[in-house]
């Protein structure tokens, strides 16, 4: 990714740049007041097309070749290979992991153990310390997250705002880990190191995670507690549908361990959905036997059973009708939907990168601002806008972090604050766009629209805000030292 190519295009003026923009915007708003929140199950994907075609009509009158706007396309494309990859493995593991019981255990321990009034405080602080050890928020989503949002709704707590929770610390261990692949890129495009970018990013990212830590807290303070379900119910439910017991946590603790370790995300994954599926068949014969519909479990029909969960969709059925829609996987199959959504930005992005309009519309916010405060908005404007446009969290960096490094340098300013920057900006707020490939990703993974989460992610919205009260007040803003 540091060698991402930005495309310039001279001959494109920022009107012509951003009529794509405006058009997809408008198009997705009617799109969403049509269908609201069954939009994202193809509608959307079809705007973005619709964009994608206003952008390539742009590029030829603008002498732009097709030839170019499709290896463009392609580049994207490929770019997304390893994301989709996850996202199929993701889907695989869920399903391994809801038969063998590895997440009904996590669910019935951790109904005994989580207090519904500082529940979502402790999904803040759980999701950023497996992040923090892992590098990554998605796999923290696709491990505890997805058990947490199952423990939140068996509380009776709504699911977007536990998501809103795992997402908020997820993001910050994703941030303040220097196993992060964008916590690396960041200081690479800005041109500092990583370990200082880490401890210059802690002055705005820890008050942020506190303020965010305090809102959860006061939240649930004023929780209605008396309509929580009766936990022993629920309990008793999970305990008479699956053989539960403390040895399913192997399977997660080895994937966290692999990926602690630096082992290659798909093969932490793939790891993980063996033996999911090994521990399925040691612990829940019953269960396997059954998604067959099988007398006996035999090889063949666990065979079957153990491929259906990887693959297909997959229900539990329990004396609980709450339990029932928290213990059904959609497998591999459940994934493809997110799929077809960031294939079809990815056409958006690519076109848009090829006819020059995002580098056109980074330049445009990079001339409109003349003091420190505006070279700083600027660079959130820029990340935020290729969240939107590029629909990508790693070109909300690369972009502007190439753009932006000769003007922090030309202002004094140490690249440290650029790297900040990018990521208080740019890493954090992808998760809030449907159509972003992280947005779509832990919409998918955690069974929760981007539109009920969004205003429970404070932790990622408040980090722009922060980042800009910091340029304004002039508070740790870094100057480049005198060489001489």
């Amino acid at each position: 990714m540091e060698d991402e190519k930005v495309i310039q295009n001279k001959e494109l003026s920022i009107w012509e740049a951003l009529i794509p923009v405006i058009v997809l915007v408008g198009l997705l708003a009617f799109n969403v007041f049509v269908y609201g929140d069954d939009a994202l199950s193809g509608s959307n994907q079809f705007m973005l097309l619709i964009g994608g075609a206003v952008a390539a009509i742009v590029g030829v009158f603008n002498k732009v070749s097709y030839e170019k706007m499709l290896e463009e396309v392609a580049n994207n494309i490929k770019s997304t290979a390893g994301a989709i990859l996850i996202l199929l493995f993701v889907g695989a593991l869920a399903g391994t992991w809801l038969i063998s019981g590895v997440i009904p255990s996590m669910i019935y321990y951790g109904l005994q153990i989580l207090n519904p009034t500082f529940f979502l405080t402790a999904c803040v602080v759980i999701c950023a310390i497996i992040s923090v050890a892992t590098g990554s928020s998605w796999t923290t989503s696709a491990t505890v997250g997805i058990a947490l949002v199952g423990i939140g709704g068996a509380l009776g707590i709504s699911p977007g705002m536990t998501a809103g929770a795992v997402i908020s610390g997820a993001y910050f261990g994703d941030k303040m880990s220097p196993l992060s692949d964008t916590t690396n890129l960041a200081p690479a495009m800005a041109g500092t190191d990583l370990f200082t970018h880490i401890r210059y990013m802690a002055l705005t990212t820890v008050p942020t995670v506190v303020l965010t830590l305090i809102i959860f807290t006061i939240i649930g303070l004023n929780l209605d507690t008396t309509k929580v379900p009766d936990t022993a119910a629920l309990l008793a439910s999970i305990d008479e549908s699956f053989n539960i017991s403390p040895w399913l946590f192997i399977v997660p603790i080895v994937v966290i361990f692999l990926i602690v370790k630096k082992a290659p995300p798909l093969l932490a994954l793939l790891v993980g959905t063996l033996l999911g599926g090994i521990f399925a068949l040691i612990f829940q014969p019953e269960i396997v036997k059954n998604i067959t519909g099988a007398s006996e479990l035999t090889f063949i029909s666990g065979y079957k059973g153990v491929m259906n969960a990887i693959t297909v969709d997959t229900a539990i059925e329990t004396s609980n009708a709450k339990l029932n829609d928290l213990f059904s996987s959609g497998g591999m199959a459940g994934m493809l939907g997110t799929i077809w959504l960031i294939l079809c930005a990815m056409v958006f992005g690519g076109i848009m990168d090829a006819i020059g309009a995002l580098a056109r519309i980074s330049k445009a916010l990079l001339t409109a601002f003349d003091s420190v405060f505006g070279l700083f908005a600027s660079t959130v404007a820029s990340c935020l806008a290729l969240n939107v446009t590029a629909s990508d969290q790693y070109l909300a960096i690369v972009v502007p972090g190439k753009m932006y490094a000769k003007a922090y340098r030309d202002k004094g300013l140490a690249p440290e604050n650029l790297s900040r920057t990018l990521e208080d900006s740019g890493t954090v707020t992808s998760v809030l766009v449907p159509w972003n490939t992280c947005g779509a990703y832990q919409s998918s993974v955690l069974g929760v629209d981007t539109t009920a989460y969004i205003g429970y992610a404070f932790f990622n919205y408040l980090s722009p805000f922060v980042t800009l009260i910091y340029a304004a007040f002039n508070i740790k803003i870094k100057q480049l030292k005198d060489k001489d």
